[in-house]
């Protein structure tokens, strides 16, 4: 890939400074002044590059692989070709990670919609009664209720809405477009596009005459370091929080019901629907497009395969999937009685009349 104007390379780290930071062993101190600037793929990877390989899955890309550098572990370290530099340690995709942060920091957030003077754009609205600490960004057009509360460092993007007494820590990014109501964030929060965090959510009660709006005076506890995606929505309580703990990575175009209460450190990739009130543990997993029933249960550190519909509780350590969710081994196990049964019929209907 040409670099472009949105990531350009970075002016330079040298190898010795990169090893040191990363804690991974240069394994040739004369490389060490070599200055590596973006990251690639093996494949693709040029003079000035830093790549990473972990599976022997790609390990002929090796054998035309030009970077400057490759990250990996030491049962790789004869697979690389001369000259090219190699950085060792037990988690290539770990440093590779740490590598790219330090040589694209921009990449790392929502980055500004335009350049210019720091603090509030003229075009945007900040109630008088907000408070905004020092050093914080408001691009255009965005609007900052009454009694709200920013903390140092923290950008709000342009055309964001920041609901009256929302409170949101220091170096947050509430990226263009976003929305947060009836909510309170920690400290290095990041919201992106689009994402709505803090409506109420799905209550209604059944009558005669339809159905009836249930009130929703909850809020919406998010954490430090929690990475929310690009048009998710998280529903505020009904009457208590909905949660999301310390850490958690949640993907693009996420449901989370009312007053669900997500662990620290969790993965909830892109289209998982949870419904409201569930408990979800610390550690935990969810593959793509999952649906996971409400009034439930996740114990700590489950694993929940992709497309899977969840409707009952999974005990802690677990790994699921399938609809309905239940133990991937007999999942694996009922696939394979499948495939073998379809086999046979296809065999039988090949053979020749007697």
């Amino acid at each position: 890939m040409t670099h472009n104007a949105f990531y350009p390379p970075h002016e330079g780290i040298a190898l010795s400074t990169l090893a040191e930071t990363l804690g991974v062993e240069l394994t040739d101190t004369s490389y060490g002044n070599v200055l590596v600037h973006s990251i690639a793929p093996v494949a693709r990877a040029k003079a000035g590059d830093i790549c990473y390989i972990s599976s022997r899955k790609n390990r002929q890309d090796l054998e035309t692989c030009q970077a400057s550098a490759i990250i990996c572990t030491s049962a790789f370290r004869a697979l690389v070709p001369d000259g090219v530099a190699i950085l060792l340690t037990p988690d290539p995709q770990k440093a590779f990670a740490e590598a790219g942060a330090l040589l694209h920091p921009t990449a790392m957030r929502p980055a500004a919609i335009i350049s210019g003077p720091e603090g509030v754009h003229p075009s945007a609205f900040v109630d008088p009664d907000a408070r905004l600490e020092d050093g914080v960004v408001v691009e255009p057009l965005a609007v900052i209720g009454a009694g709200a509360e920013i903390g140092s460092g923290s950008r709000i993007g342009a055309g964001a809405v920041i609901g009256a007494h929302v409170k949101i820590g220091r170096n947050c990014s509430i990226a263009a477009g976003a929305s947060v109501l009836s909510a309170y964030l920690g400290n290095n929060v990041i919201i992106h596009n689009g994402a709505r965090i803090g409506q109420d959510g799905f209550g209604y009660a059944p009558g005669p005459r339809g159905m009836l709006k249930l009130v929703q005076i909850g809020r919406v506890i998010i954490q430090d370091n929690v990475e929310i995606g690009a048009n998710t929505t998280i529903d505020r309580g009904a009457m208590d929080d909905t949660v999301i703990g310390e850490g958690t990575k949640i993907d693009n175009q996420v449901q989370i019901g009312h007053n669900v209460h997500i662990g620290r450190h969790c993965g909830i990739v892109s289209k998982v629907g949870i419904a409201g009130s569930t408990r979800i543990g610390n550690g935990v997993m969810i593959g793509g497009a999952a649906g996971i029933n409400g009034h439930i249960t996740i114990g700590d550190g489950v694993q929940i395969a992709a497309m899977s519909g969840v409707i009952a509780s999974i005990p802690a350590g677990q790994v699921y999937g399938g609809v309905p969710a239940r133990p991937m081994k007999e999942v694996l196990r009922d696939w394979a009685e499948l495939m073998a049964r379809a086999e046979g019929r296809s065999a039988k209907k090949g053979e020749p009349n007697g």
